[in-house]
């Protein structure tokens, strides 16, 4: 196997990453108080959402692009 080789899958700060961000995600920690303000015609939750779904596709598309590199990338520029 090639020193080269990176699998994300094994890294648990990537994990931890994810985790914080799934949790920031979800709006099961609002208060009821959060439902009122809106900004836009938007709630505030609802843009705090929208702002950890942002995070989450950046942070995602962050990992695939430089913390993986497989065999199968290697195996295809052999062929």
């Amino acid at each position: 196997m090639n020193k080269d080789v990176k699998e994300p899958i094994r890294k648990k700060w990537i994990w931890i990453g994810l985790v914080l961000i799934t949790i920031g995600n979800v709006p099961w920690y609002f208060s009821d108080s959060m439902v009122e303000p809106y900004i836009f015609g938007f709630p505030l939750w609802g843009f705090i959402i929208l702002l950890f779904s942002i995070i989450l596709s950046a942070y995602l598309s962050w990992i695939c692009l430089t913390q993986w590199k497989i065999v199968e990338d290697e195996e295809e520029a052999n062929k």
